[in-house]
């Protein structure tokens, strides 16, 4: 496992973050904790989450994790505000995380996505706030576009607010559009990325096929919203070539989509989901293996 510090910041995050979205929706809260052993004994030190996962739910374990492990030292975690960005919302939605997660600091706020109603100086101000009063140690986003980002940095420069240290983008074989302007943003800027989906929320397993059924149970039967990304004439060809690759190689589509995304340039951790132990070793596995 590796480990390097995120933009600007002093956090030093494992190469492989755990993405909790699962805790508490797909997983119960035992095997949570068991995954979350798991993933810490295999060098895992990122832990991220949000409070829109499962209505705080993954919050609640997560926390749970940290105060039966008595792990808060050894970790960085990280969490993300969702909705509007006013500055009464940041600090209720910080409060209620930090009680969740049971702990009197975050290492990593974000938010969740970009709010076009509230005031940018509002958002920064209020999580510059956070920062002063020690809740908060650092603060990033999610979802955001080149322009949103240098926006945010520049307003942060002349204003004196503290510095957005992080990015949380979308990355796998098929959804590649932040390699335009994003990634050289944060390359000059030094903005550390922590990229999620991976495997295209399962797109890139290969259990999907062009013309046919979505199988019953799986992510995209239960949860369809992003259908409309994957499920496109450029995904399918990505998968072909996926197909190719796996049967030239011997190596499943998990593990080249994973060693692809976990080798890219200007990555600093990957988030990946888990729903047992398994998907764990998987990834591990993956980023010592180049596709």
């Amino acid at each position: 496992m590796e480990y390097r510090i995120l933009g600007q910041s002093d956090l030093s995050v494992s190469s492989i973050g755990m993405g909790c979205v699962t805790f508490g929706r797909e997983v119960d809260p035992q095997s949570s904790l068991l995954i979350m052993d798991h993933a810490f004994e295999q060098g895992i030190t990122l832990f991220d989450t949000a409070e829109a996962y499962a209505q705080g739910a993954s919050e609640r374990v997560v926390g749970e994790w940290i105060r039966s492990r008595n792990s808060r030292d050894k970790i960085v975690l990280a969490t993300k505000i969702s909705g509007l960005l006013t500055g009464h919302r940041i600090v209720a939605s910080a409060e209620a995380s930090l009680k969740r997660l049971q702990t009197d600091r975050i290492d990593l706020l974000q938010t969740h996505v970009w709010d076009e109603s509230t005031p940018l100086e509002e958002t920064l101000g209020a999580l510059t706030a956070l920062v002063q009063q020690g809740k908060v140690r650092h603060i990033g986003c999610s979802n955001y576009s080149a322009p949103q980002l240098t926006a945010a940095l520049e307003l942060s420069n002349t204003a004196g607010f503290s510095r957005l240290v992080s990015v949380q983008p979308p990355y796998n074989l098929v959804q590649r559009d932040i390699e335009a302007d994003l990634l050289p943003l944060c390359a000059a800027e030094n903005i550390g990325v922590i990229s999620y989906s991976p495997l295209a929320a399962g797109f890139l397993t290969g259990k999907y096929r062009h013309g046919a059924a979505i199988p019953s149970g799986t992510r995209f039967d239960v949860i369809p919203g992003h259908r409309e990304i994957y499920f496109t004439e450029h995904g399918y060809q990505v998968l072909e070539k996926l197909d190719a690759e796996s049967r030239a190689t011997g190596k499943s589509h998990v593990q080249l989509a994973l060693s692809w995304v976990l080798n890219q340039p200007g990555i600093t951790s990957v988030l990946i989901g888990a729903r047992n132990m398994g998907h764990i070793d998987q990834a591990i596995g993956s980023s010592t293996k180049k596709p």
